[in-house]
């Protein structure tokens, strides 16, 4: 099977998801140089040195993005899940987006931070 594409995995999505999906990754543009790349089973953002969040779910209105920090933030309102990988320092951030006012000052402090290498 050939690699997948951004293409692939926004194919048969709604409006509404593929719009999400856009805004988001626009926003992390206006923080700096990204690169986004199709894996297997999910989209990976990265910086000039290495990956800062994924999104993991693309759904039938929303999209969900998972930010890897070396610590826990627990007292952020933006994640609805946060879990360490076990054996590791990380820090699994999860993050549901319905709206693309989602993407408030909050979460842009965290698309920061994951940015500079938080």
């Amino acid at each position: 099977m050939a690699d997948k594409t951004i293409a692939d995995f926004l194919a048969g999505k709604s409006q509404h998801t593929i719009e999400l999906y856009h805004h988001f990754i626009a926003e992390f543009e206006k923080i700096g140089l990204i690169e986004v790349s199709a894996a297997k089973t999910m989209i990976g953002i990265s910086n000039s040195q290495k990956r800062i969040a994924w999104v993991t779910q693309l759904g039938k209105n929303f999209i969900h993005v998972v930010f890897p920090f070396d610590q826990p933030y627990q007292d952020s309102l933006c994640f609805t899940k946060i879990a360490q990988v076990p054996g590791t320092q990380q820090f699994n951030h999860h993050f549901r987006m319905l709206y693309t006012a989602d993407v408030n000052e909050e979460l842009l402090y965290f698309m920061k931070l994951a940015y500079d290498g938080g």
